[in-house]
């Protein structure tokens, strides 16, 4: 083999590893975390997506590595999404709701994943804030935000599952107090 065939195939595998590094960094992980924000009158707090308008939904978010703990990627996406510090919040405000479900990946964004993977697995959180919260939006990713009784922040999701988790939190809250 001459030295320029040994120099083309040293340099293809190289870019082929950059590429793979590249993209690893790019490509979101099918694992997610959708968090149900709510203040202690009912109210949750729905953000609307810069991407599609009308699109109404809580703070979700996928994972950053396939390793990170999903309380940690709840509360990054929170303070990524809201700027809401968990941390500067009472230490169980964050609560896993013991709940996750898979479900389709929209055709449309499935560019952002692995060719083939159609399915993302969603963990949900809820998170009990002040009363006199701020909420700054990170303006990429959100244009505005509403508090709503949770019946109507329920029904005004995109997502059915949003939905489903917000009707869930508010379930389990109110047979906690009969």
């Amino acid at each position: 083999m001459s030295v320029s065939c040994v120099n083309c195939i040293f340099v293809y595998v190289k870019l082929h590893q950059l590429l793979k590094q590249v993209t690893s960094s790019i490509l979101k992980i099918p694992i997610s975390v959708l968090v149900v924000i709510y203040k202690s009158n009912r109210e949750v707090l729905l953000i609307e997506r810069a991407d599609r308008t009308n699109f109404w939904q809580s703070v979700t978010g996928s994972l950053d590595a396939r390793n990170e703990d999903l309380a940690s990627a709840a509360a990054r996406e929170v303070l990524e999404e809201t700027g809401i510090a968990v941390e500067q919040l009472p230490i169980n405000a964050l609560q896993s709701m013991h709940q996750q479900i898979q479900y389709e990946i929209y055709p449309e964004w499935r560019f952002r994943y692995a060719p083939g993977v159609t399915r993302n697995t969603e963990h949900w959180f809820s998170l009990q804030v002040p009363d006199d919260i701020q909420i700054q939006l990170s303006p990429r990713e959100h244009i505005a935000y509403q508090w709503l009784p949770f019946e109507e922040a329920a029904k005004k999701c995109f997502s059915p599952s949003n939905g489903e988790a917000i009707l869930k939190l508010f379930s389990a809250h109110l047979s906690k107090t009969k």
